[in-house]
């Protein structure tokens, strides 16, 4: 009779035991039950991490100290080891992704890929990525990441966070307040939506001055990366370079009125305030120019001065510069218009490899999710502020910065390749001629590419 009650009482205890494991900590995710890895390892493959993360556990803050025991929960309830660690460069990351679906995956492992933009096109349509079919209605899931991911109903690929604000607009405070400019006019305006081509143009031409009457310029109004203004003032003036027809195809956009307009405009300014490219300099000749020369303002992109996130701004290209600085979004033509800032294409995606099954696809959809949660008792809520109130003022992150994590919109020159190979000499490098006409002599070479992109399944 004991023999049995003690038989009960050790199985009442493995019930208590595996019902307890049924039960998620306070705060993380529920179980999800049926999910189960085997033990084996899952890698997501990035071009830029250092150590695995379970390879740092000494040292680390409260707040790391509560990731990795979130991330260490993930893998012991669904008997997996997961690694996110580097693997290719920017320039390979596709091509490695490509080498592992033709080799048809490797057994002992799950993998997942994170691409740079101007590569995700072609992993999409020749078939290399993976429908996803996975549930992204959650308010983590950056929803203008997902619409250009998503192709004939199908996503092929995922990015969990705000949209990292690229293409802005510095401006030297210093330089601005000696030729008599307030630049907490230029914050007000973007603030009551005032901030337009015009009041932009009127500043250059206060800015732009030869102080010495000696024939040569010593002020200049703007330079930067032309590159970007560009961008801002064609999405700014609701243009697009490509977009889909009501097809689902993808076609050559930029002969509209609204591209040929902002071009006209941008390159009207160039060619009268804009401190040029000297004879010996090098192609990024401008991010010295700004922090030495005096130049108003900046084109380029947020990059240069704040850290995504809460990367480290103190490392950043105008870390170092004497002067103070500020931020404002790219102006716009008509007061009231939206201010925007124009994304690379889109972030760096997650890619699962079209070598699995939709059982797999489905699992590895699920993990991923997990691993993307905010880390279970650390408030994110401002996690994206970090270090910036270090660089400049609180009107450039309270009021520009924060209003472009939510307002960026997708350049899809990406779907095609890089900004730099399909658009760089054909268009936003090409001075030789009017915007209609440069536009009228590339229009068959894009539409080729877009040709090409549209026969590749889609």
């Amino acid at each position: 009779m004991k023999k049995i009650l003690a038989l009960v009482l050790t199985a009442a205890m493995l019930l208590a035991c595996f019902g307890a494991l049924a039960e998620a900590p306070e705060g993380y995710p529920e179980i999800k039950e049926g999910i189960d890895f085997g033990g084996k390892d899952v890698y997501i493959y990035d071009y830029w991490s250092g150590s695995d993360w379970s390879t740092q556990t000494t040292d680390l803050s409260e707040e790391q100290q509560l990731q990795y025991d979130y991330r260490t929960w993930l893998q012991d309830t669904y008997n997996v080891k997961i690694h996110q660690i580097q693997n290719g460069d920017w320039n390979t990351c596709a091509q490695v992704m490509i080498d592992f679906v033709t080799n048809g995956g490797e057994d002992d492992k799950y993998a997942l890929f994170i691409v740079e933009p101007g590569k995700i096109g072609s992993l999409m349509t020749n078939g290399v990525a993976a429908d996803w079919n996975y549930d992204f209605s959650g308010e983590k899931w950056n929803q203008l990441d997902r619409d250009f991911v998503t192709i004939g109903g199908k996503t092929y690929g995922r990015y969990a966070g705000y949209t990292e604000p690229r293409a802005v607009l510095y401006f030297n405070k210093r330089v601005l307040e000696e030729a008599g400019i307030d630049y907490n006019t230029i914050y007000d305006a973007q603030a009551n939506g005032t901030w337009t081509w015009a009041m932009f143009e009127d500043m250059l031409k206060t800015l732009t001055r030869d102080k010495d009457n000696d024939g040569i310029t010593d002020v200049w109004g703007f330079t930067g990366s032309f590159d970007d203004m560009q961008n801002a003032y064609v999405f700014g003036n609701g243009g697009k370079w490509f977009d889909f027809d009501e097809n689902g195809k993808l076609y050559p956009a930029m002969n509209s009125d609204a591209v040929l307009e902002a071009l006209t405009e941008a390159r009207k300014l160039r060619d009268n305030y804009f401190y040029a490219q000297p004879a010996d300099g090098n192609w990024d000749y401008y991010k010295e120019a700004f922090k030495s020369m005096d130049i108003g303002f900046y084109s380029y992109q947020c990059y240069g001065g704040l850290a995504f996130g809460n990367g480290d701004s103190s490392t950043t290209e105008l870390a170092n510069m004497e002067d103070e600085w500020g931020l404002v979004a790219f102006p716009v033509k008509e007061a009231g218009t939206n201010y925007i800032t124009v994304g690379s294409g889109c972030d760096n995606i997650t890619m699962i490899p079209s070598c699995y099954d939709a059982e797999t696809v489905q699992k590895l959809a699920f993990l991923y999710d997990m691993w993307t949660n905010d880390t279970p008792g650390v408030d994110t809520e401002n996690a994206w502020i970090g270090d910036k109130y270090n660089m400049t003022d609180e009107r450039a992150i309270d009021e520009t910065y924060y209003h472009l994590l939510t307002n960026s919109v997708a350049n899809r020159v990406s779907l095609l390749g890089t900004q730099n190979d399909v658009l760089g000499a054909s268009l936003l490098w090409n001075m030789d001629g009017t915007p209609a006409e440069i536009i009228e002599a590339g229009m068959p070479a894009w539409q080729a590419l877009c040709d090409t992109f549209n026969s590749a399944g889609n």
